[in-house]
Order: C-alpha cells, then sequence, then structure tokens
C-alpha cells in the first residue's frame, strides 16, 4: 500500500492523533486563509471593484476546491473523509461567525447556522454516496472472484 502524501503543515500537527482530524484543522486553515484574503481584497482594494464578479468566482472556486482537499485524501475511508470534513467546516463556520461581526455585509446572505447546515450536509452527502460505491464496488470484485471470470463489456459472453 502507498503511503499518503503529507500535506504543507502536517508536521506542525503531529500532536493531533486523529488523522481526520488533523486533515480537517489543516483544510480549516488553508480554507480561512483563502477566506481572509478574498474579505482583504473586496474590502481593502477599492481599486478592484469593477472585478467583483470575477474575484467572487475565482474567491469561491479556491474555497471549493481547498474544502475538497479531505474528499481525496479519505478516498477509501468515507467514515474519516466525514469526521474530517465536519471538523474543517466547523471551524470555518466559527471563522465565519468572527467575520460577521467584523464585517457586516457577510451576514447578509447566510447566517453562521445556515454556513454549518450547508457544510455538514455536504460532506455527509458525499461521504454516503462514496460509501455506497465502494460497497458496489466491494460486491462486484467478490462476485468477480467467485465465478472466475470477469463479465464481457456488453453485459453478457458470447457462445458460438
Amino acid at each position: 500500500m502507498a503511503a499518503r502524501p503529507r500535506l504543507p503543515g502536517m508536521h506542525l500537527f503531529l500532536w493531533v492523533r486523529n488523522i481526520a482530524l488533523r486533515v480537517g484543522v489543516l483544510t480549516w486553515i488553508y480554507v480561512s486563509c483563502a477566506f481572509a484574503a478574498w474579505q482583504f481584497v473586496e474590502y481593502q482594494i477599492p481599486q478592484l471593484q469593477r472585478f467583483a464578479g470575477v474575484r467572487d468566482i475565482t474567491a469561491g472556486a479556491v474555497i471549493i476546491v481547498l474544502l475538497a482537499i479531505p474528499i481525496f485524501y479519505f478516498h477509501h475511508e468515507p467514515a474519516k473523509l466525514f469526521v474530517s470534513g465536519l471538523a474543517a467546516w466547523t471551524l470555518l463556520t466559527i471563522s465565519y461567525t468572527v467575520a460577521e461581526s467584523l464585517f457586516s455585509l457577510i451576514g447578509t446572505r447566510m447566517s453562521g447556522l445556515q454556513i454549518f447546515v450547508l457544510g455538514a450536509f455536504s460532506y455527509g452527502l458525499v461521504a454516503v454516496f462514496h460509501w455506497v460505491f465502494l460497497i458496489c464496488v466491494e460486491a462486484r470484485h467478490r462476485h468477480i472472484a467467485q465465478t472466475g471470470q470477469a463479465p464481457s463489456p456488453a453485459g453478457r459472453s458470447r457462445t458460438r
């Protein structure tokens, strides 16, 4: 079995024994930095206001990619995927709530509770779908192992 790649900064959190929580904390740090940079550019650099749409779409895409870290890191372990994602999202919700108190316009669209429910539901849905997918793959592998032959591409074997 190949070793997992290490995320940048992972060595700083080796005191957290649970790998799922460690990846969740690192994901939160990455996403919080991206969110803080987004807010800094939005509120502190008025010259970029005419590019607001592109700025927001780019920042949103970067944050979504960063939030996918637990999904890619735990692609064979749905339970750890959910724990890691939920830890990252819980800490991100706390960061969002702090940002709401600093910047009044952030909370006009979604509250902290709505953000938390959105993330928990999303990671839960991904974990459940991935778990079902892994069960189906395992069932197929067991069927192939028991019958001794793989099904043909058309789904049935040809005999002449």
